[in-house]
């Protein structure tokens, strides 16, 4: 298995991997990538097989799980209790519970909710050049999830900072300081969440906590720490790939001159340029795959966005194409822990998209766009647009 070093924030990756993706997947499916000690797929067939293997899973062995530092521990209480972080059957469990409350019909549900807020922001858009992100990208998602869940949007900043600073622990460049903010985040989006479960435990409205709280399967219903972990994980996964597809999304179209938005474009977006890199798994038991014997405990790294550009399975990776076949992408991960919030998202994305378009038909680059240093995610520091 080659070796390759490569800095995950070394300013001209977070510009551009793809070209280190193309180098790493000229090794072959697994590839060791030493500046994280970690294997790493590089294919699209490798990085599906990681990913539907139930032999790898997100939980991490106990005899090899790392040691959690006391400052941290209030963050990791919250991800124990996260169906991302867990395997069957409590994984089972807990995502057939989550269903349950996020159906279809409910997230169809919410397609005027969000027309109507993508026309009000607009409507605010200033005269001059000014950021996409701030004005648009960020705020579609984080209110639309405050009103699915049953929260006051008006706490939108709140959320948005806390998902923030949440998610940041996931990043290449964390810190001490990025840990402390986490925590502080933690603690404040826990207190919060926990005061609209206790108010509508007595007083349920037609809203996802509500759901959440009455849903039940096999006699059994979410314990109060798998509600607040739930009703964060909703937001944080959501909130912050959404934000960044969108962003990413904009940026492409604008430089690719496409204007007809419809749903190719928004999968062809969801492959381009996604918002999330890397997606780990752990062996849970000795098992051979692509040729490696993985020990359990290994991690493998799924390189999401290495795989939605393999000229294998896209021929002509690196070009922009929503009429192209082939398979599933995989922006929204694989087998059983595939992103649960898929529909909203894409749902979301059409909208906010075509209103964007059919509003500001003269929408332009003010700037040339520039990634933030915050891989495994990929998104832009800012959006600087005019219309």
């Amino acid at each position: 298995m080659k070796s390759l070093r490569q800095s995950p924030t070394d300013p001209a990756f977070v510009q551009n991997p793809y070209p280190f993706y193309d180098r790493a997947r000229a090794a072959g499916d697994l590839f060791l990538w030493e500046d994280y000690g970690v294997i790493c797929t590089t294919t699209h067939g490798a990085t599906m097989t990681i990913l539907k293997d139930r032999r790898m899973g997100r939980e991490i062995p106990p005899e090899v799980a790392p040691h959690i530092a006391p400052h941290v521990q209030p963050f990791y209480d919250i991800e124990a209790h996260s169906m991302l972080e867990l395997e069957p059957p409590r994984h089972t469990r807990l995502r057939g519970l989550v269903l349950r409350a996020f159906t279809s019909r409910r997230i169809a549900a919410l397609q005027p909710d969000i027309e109507s807020l993508c026309h009000d922001l607009i409507d605010r858009f200033p005269d001059g050049p000014f950021d996409l992100l701030d004005t648009y990208a960020r705020i579609v998602p984080v209110v639309i999830i405050a009103r699915l869940l049953g929260v006051p949007e008006a706490r939108s900043d709140d959320l948005l900072r806390w998902s923030n600073a949440m998610v940041a622990m996931y990043q290449a460049n964390r810190t001490r300081a990025i840990e402390d903010a986490a925590v502080e985040a933690t603690l404040a989006f826990r207190a919060f969440i926990t005061s609209y479960i206790d108010e509508k435990r007595k007083a349920p409205t037609d809203d996802l906590i509500s759901e959440l709280i009455a849903a039940e399967e096999g006699g059994e219903h979410l314990s109060t720490d798998e509600l607040i972990t739930t009703c964060i994980l909703l937001l944080n996964a959501g909130h912050e790939a959404t934000v960044h597809t969108m962003g990413n999304g904009v940026k492409t179209l604008l430089e690719q001159g496409v204007t007809a938005i419809d749903a190719r474009v928004v999968e062809e977006v969801l492959r381009y340029d996604p918002p999330l890199h890397i997606f780990s798994r752990w062996a849970q038991e000795d098992v051979t795959l692509l040729g490696h014997e993985f020990k359990r405990g290994d991690q493998v790294n799924c390189l999401l966005a290495a795989a939605n550009h393999d000229p294998l399975t896209y021929p002509d990776p690196a070009t922009f194409d929503p009429t192209r076949k082939g398979p599933q992408m995989t922006s929204f991960g694989g087998g059983i822990h595939f992103c649960v919030g898929a529909p909203l998202a894409r749902l979301e994305l059409l909208i906010a998209l075509q209103i964007l378009w059919a509003r500001c038909p003269d929408l332009a680059l003010a700037e040339p766009p520039i990634y933030a240093d915050v891989y495994h995610f990929h998104g832009l520091e800012r959006l600087m647009v005019t219309r």
